[in-house]
């Protein structure tokens, strides 16, 4: 049995954060940021059949196509990836009435789409990146154990010492999406990418605005790092999170990010909406 303490269910039966309840959550999900983001998404549904709002968290389920989908936003940042990913397992795989863990477990499908800075040339603002292989600068998964089972440990050495990793800075770790679910969503229209997901928007991302940074060549040295064929193609801040707890917890996930800037070209695109439409419509058919 789960103490009260350790996962704490409101007095309407719904999880603490999310304040859903188990019948309100469909196995697929299309997740994002941007709680305002979820309407736009759910006005593609076909019927609508339960909204809930709290704090950041925008959760709308309905069908779309004949598939009961949710979406639902997280927010910014790894923190709310760990708060998120635990209560929607939670929400399929635990028990609210005896707070046990069901004998049967229950794989969620999840994509969340985001928005990005690509780090090669070779994503100009607009292009679609599916993050097959993702890198976390947070840390988040390092408080989980079987974090290492998981993870790519080699391609991780040499990631950290080709770039020179801030010492002080919590260890990258490297997990791959779901390669089927991954493959489903890129189709052959998208690029299959290498992202790092960093703990910050600015400094964490080599940007500068008024305060210095420890690394200020980090852009560089991960725009040249290149291993077994793989270069890294873009920054963000969830799909490293979201992939390693999906991996640990039995779920299917994956990210998939319009480029909004080109960190590389140093120039950006202000009138993403319209690309992020697009991306949203073609999620929808293809989860």
């Amino acid at each position: 049995m789960i103490p009260e303490s350790e996962f704490v269910i409101n007095s309407d039966g719904s999880c603490f954060h999310l304040h859903l309840r188990p019948e309100q959550l469909a196995h697929k999900l299309v997740i994002c940021g941007d709680p305002g983001r979820v309407d736009m998404i759910a006005s593609h549904f076909d019927s609508k059949e339960c909204e809930v709002s709290s704090r950041e968290f925008h959760t709308i389920t309905g069908t779309y196509k004949g598939k009961r989908i949710t979406t639902l936003s997280h927010g910014i940042g790894p923190d709310n990836i760990d708060i998120v990913l635990n209560e929607l397992d939670a929400l399929v795989n635990v028990d609210f009435k005896t707070r046990e863990i069901k004998q049967e477990h229950t794989t969620l499908e999840i994509v969340r789409i985001g928005t990005c800075g690509g780090l090669q040339p070779y994503v100009p603002c607009g292009t679609s990146i599916v993050s097959g292989i993702s890198i976390g600068f947070d840390g988040v998964l390092d408080w989980y154990a079987g974090r290492d089972s998981v993870s790519d440990l080699d391609f991780e050495r040499e990631l950290t010492s080709y770039i020179g990793y801030p010492q002080k800075a919590a260890a990258p770790y490297v997990v791959r999406a779901d390669e089927e679910l991954a493959a489903r969503i890129a189709g052959n229209d998208m690029v299959m990418g290498v992202t790092c997901s960093a703990v910050g928007f600015y400094g964490p991302q080599g940007r500068v605005v008024r305060l210095p940074i420890v690394a200020p060549l980090l852009n560089q040295r991960l725009e040249s790092f290149e291993y077994q064929g793989h270069k890294i193609t873009n920054y963000e801040m969830e799909s490293a999170p979201l992939a390693g707890f999906a991996r640990l917890m039995g779920h299917k996930a994956v990210t998939v990010c319009s480029v909004v800037a080109n960190r590389v070209a140093l120039n950006s695109n202000p009138n993403y909406k319209t690309a992020i439409e697009d991306l949203v419509k073609t999620v929808l058919d293809r989860i």
